[in-house]
Formats: C-alpha cells, sequence, structure tokens
C-alpha cells in the first residue's frame, strides 16, 4: 500500500407498514376507524398487535441474553401492561444501564431496558418510512440498503465521476463533528422530528387513495416522539463499571458532561434514527445551497469530492459556520483532512485506492484480535461461522491473496478443514465433522430422556470409532 499523503486544516467555526395500515382486503376485513379531523386512529388491538410486531424485532439476535428471557417468561402480561401504558398515555422509560466499551473504540454506551427497546422498535416501524423518504441518497447510517458497504461503493463512484476515472486530479475532504451525539439539542431535535413528520403526514402513502394520516395515528407518533426525544438518559442510570473506566473518557464523548438539554444516548435503535433526522438539513445544504454534487455522509462523518482545492477549502469553511450557528455542533479540526485520492481515502474500514481497494489496517487489527480468541475456545461451528463471516467481509474488497495466506496460516483451520479457492468458504473436512457426531451421539447416550433405542446408538459410534480411530 502506498504512503498516504494528507493535507490538514484547522478551521475556526424499510421496514414494513404497520399491521392496522394495511389495505382492507390485507387486515382480515377490519376497516381502520378515524377521526373526526379525517386522520386514522389507532385501536387498543391494533396497539396490541403492532407492539407484539415490534417485540419479535426487539427480540432478534438477543434470544440468549437474560433480559430477554425475562421478558418472555411472562410476555402476555408484560406486552399487556405495556400496551396500558401506551394506550393512556401514561407510559415512561425505565432508567438505561451505562458502561464503557473498548472495542472498537472507547465509548459510552446507554442501554435501554428492553421493555423500552420494544417501545424504540414500535416507533421505528412507524416512522422509518416518513423520515426515510426525506433523506438525501447518500446518507447511509440507520437505512435500509444503505450502509457501511453502500456508502464505500458510493464514495467510489463519485471519485470515479469527478476524476473522469482517474484521468484528472481529484481531492477528498473529509470532516468529522466532534462529540455529535452528545451534542444534539434535544429540543431543536423534536422541533425538527414534529415538523418532518406534520409535513409528511400530508403525502400520498403507500396505499393508493389514502395519505399518511389516514394510515398512521399522527397524535400516537408526536406522542412517543416527545417521550423519547426528551428523555434525559443520565437522570436514575445505573452505572457498571469502574470510575477509573470514566477518567480515560474525553469529556466530549460522555453524556455527564454534554450542555443542558443536550445529548442522546448511543445505543438505541431511535438515536441512530435521530441522528440522521437531525443532520438532514445539513445534508440538504451541501446539496442545495453549496452545489456539493458528490457528497456523503455516515453519521457524524463526511465527505466531498472535488477536483477544485480552493472549492473544498472554501467548504470546509462554510460547512463549520452552518453546523455551528444551526445546529449548535463543532468540526473537529484534527480530523479536517484534505486527501489526493492517487495515494488513498480511508472510509468506513476501508482504504480506496484507483481501480482498487483493501481493507483498513484497523479493521484488520481488530479482525485479527478477533479470530486469536476465537481460535482458543470455539468450537468447530463456531469458529466456521466467525472465519465465514470475515471471508464475506473480505470478499467485498481486493483481497483474494491476503485472505487465502494469512487464514492458511493459522494452524487450528488447517486442522478443522480447508478453504476454497473460488468461494472463499472455510468448509469443514468430513473427519471432523465425524467426530462431531459421535460427540453429539454419546450425549444423546447419557441423556436419559433419549428417545434413540440405546443400540443403535452404540452401533452408530462404533462404526465411525473404525471408520478413524482403528
Amino acid at each position: 500500500m502506498s504512503t498516504q499523503r494528507t493535507t490538514t486544516i484547522a478551521t475556526t467555526v424499510t421496514r414494513s407498514v404497520p399491521s392496522q395500515n394495511l389495505p382492507e382486503q390485507e387486515n382480515n376485513g377490519i376497516v381502520p376507524r378515524r377521526s373526526a379531523a379525517g386522520g386514522y386512529t389507532l385501536s387498543r388491538e391494533a396497539l396490541s398487535r403492532d407492539l407484539y410486531k415490534a417485540y419479535l424485532d426487539a427480540r432478534k439476535g438477543k434470544r440468549g441474553k437474560p433480559y430477554q428471557m425475562a421478558f418472555e417468561m411472562h410476555l402476555e402480561d408484560n406486552l399487556s401492561e405495556l400496551c396500558d401504558e401506551l394506550w393512556s398515555r401514561t407510559y415512561k422509560p425505565r432508567p438505561s444501564k451505562c458502561f464503557i466499551i473498548e472495542d472498537p473504540t472507547l465509548r459510552e454506551v446507554f442501554a435501554a431496558d428492553f421493555r423500552d427497546r420494544v417501545v424504540h422498535h414500535l416507533y421505528y416501524n412507524y416512522t422509518y418510512v416518513l423520515f426515510d423518504r426525506t433523506f438525501i441518497d447518500d446518507s447511509y447510517s440507520c437505512r435500509k440498503g444503505r450502509g457501511t458497504l453502500y456508502g464505500v461503493e458510493r464514495l467510489e463512484h463519485h471519485i470515479k465521476a469527478e476524476s473522469r476515472n482517474y484521468t484528472r486530479e481529484c481531492y477528498v475532504l473529509k470532516m468529522d463533528i466532534s462529540g455529535y451525539f452528545m451534542h444534539i439539542d434535544r429540543r431543536r431535535l423534536l422541533e425538527l422530528s414534529l415538523r418532518t413528520l406534520r409535513r409528511e403526514a400530508h403525502k400520498p402513502s403507500r396505499i393508493p387513495g389514502r395519505r399518511w394520516m389516514d394510515v398512521i395515528d399522527m397524535d400516537f407518533v408526536e406522542y412517543l416522539t416527545r417521550e423519547i426525544v426528551l428523555l434525559n438518559p443520565v437522570e436514575n442510570c445505573r452505572v457498571f463499571g469502574r470510575r477509573s473506566d470514566w477518567k480515560r473518557l474525553p469529556r466530549s464523548k460522555s453524556l455527564y458532561y454534554s450542555p443542558d438539554g443536550c445529548g442522546l444516548p448511543i445505543g438505541n435503535l431511535t438515536s441512530q434514527v435521530f441522528s440522521n433526522v437531525y443532520m438532514n438539513s445539513f445534508d440538504q445544504w451541501m446539496k442545495r445551497c453549496i452545489g456539493c454534487r458528490h457528497y456523503g455522509r455516515y453519521v457524524d462523518d463526511f465527505y466531498v469530492v472535488s477536483c477544485d482545492k480552493r472549492f473544498l477549502l472554501s467548504v470546509a469553511e462554510s460547512a463549520a459556520g452552518f453546523l455551528w450557528s444551526e445546529l449548535g455542533l463543532r468540526v473537529n479540526p484534527c480530523k479536517t483532512i484534505l486527501y489526493d485520492v492517487r495515494h488513498g481515502v480511508p472510509f468506513l474500514g476501508c482504504h480506496l485506492l484507483p481501480w482498487r481497494k483493501y481493507i483498513g489496517r484497523a479493521t484488520f487489527e481488530r479482525m485479527k484480535r478477533h479470530l486469536e480468541a476465537e481460535l482458543v475456545s470455539a468450537g468447530p461451528l463456531r469458529l466456521r461461522s466467525v472465519v465465514n463471516s470475515y471471508l464475506g467481509l473480505l470478499r467485498h474488497v481486493n483481497s483474494y491473496r491476503f485472505s487465502q495466506r494469512y487464514f492458511r496460516t493459522l494452524p487450528r483451520l488447517a486442522a478443522l478443514g480447508n478453504i476454497t479457492p473460488f468461494k472463499r468458504k472455510l468448509v469443514l473436512s468430513p473427519r471432523v465433522l465425524d467426530t462431531m457426531r459421535i460427540n453429539s451421539y454419546l450425549r444423546m447416550i447419557d441423556d436419559p430422556d433419549c428417545l434413540l433405542d440405546y443400540s443403535d446408538v452404540e452401533l452408530l459410534c462404533h462404526e465411525y470409532v473404525d471408520m478413524y480411530f482403528c
């Protein structure tokens, strides 16, 4: 990889529509009840159904967690109680858990109670389409089909378009907001969110002949918006960890040192959505007013691609001024950098060079640490899943030689199986699979509730033992 040359600039300053919102033929023939103003009014039965759907979304990937199992143990009572609170507008979020994580970076996280996560998914299911239709195409965070891979591909597209397939000099201005989530003004965010919802409510929905206000209870959505946005996560939160952990964390990255009325908890689904809502005015300003054709943003990291270096220098100053005056945010001068595309541009874990892209060094080191930890304790199936996950990631970058050379040097992987050259996939050897079957049969023999005949299981075990060990 070629040496990276940079110039530092110091600046002064979908998901589906909820169940009750489907057409009559898709909603068991039930015609939605309407309010006197003509908008849709949510019934308690419809709220209960949507709440259960939100619970199914919230539990994905959490089935083995103690808090999820405790909620599911009394699922009907918990959902009924939560539905009553939402229906009567008496719902109040419970205290969050606060802790520090170190991977991938040192960060403060506020994790909401599981019942509050169900409400977050309920709100997300109601409002995602309304918010998403207002965002620009080059906003990549927490959007269906627009993740990190899409962001990398879009930056590559913008560079090729501006440089005419690398035939002209081209530069990428990258900027970062200092302590973004900790400095979001909650009152200003509430105003932006309600303004967006009320504007989109009068526009046509996905159901022919109906506006969004005819299929979604906007009064209920506005109530949830106020409860979620105006919540101060620091109040009555439960802190896990040592006090020394917070001493290593910069004050700009902690909600405990945020200005009054500012800060969203990192870790909530709604925080990711609201981060896009808050920055949407900046995205529109960069596109419509400044005229940045090749612009993109991932949460608080954004870039502008241009062949005119003077234009990028003026954009850096203008963007910093707009963020401070309109949104109360400050640009990190140490991360305001001008890259020459000939020497590479790092973005979202990748390093882009002309006609090729590689995995970033920080991403590779994190992958290496994770693999070394899994090689010590993980079983064959778990290890296969981890390796194939990383191989799938590497398939999106130019890493064929690297993946073949690195993974084949790990001794335990060589003993488990081999990596296919074309699909780049770890395939367990027949001997490893048969050994796993023997272990499962032996566990079945020891199980007193085993329904198989003991002699049949013992015969199968002997066949495998004779095949490989005799």
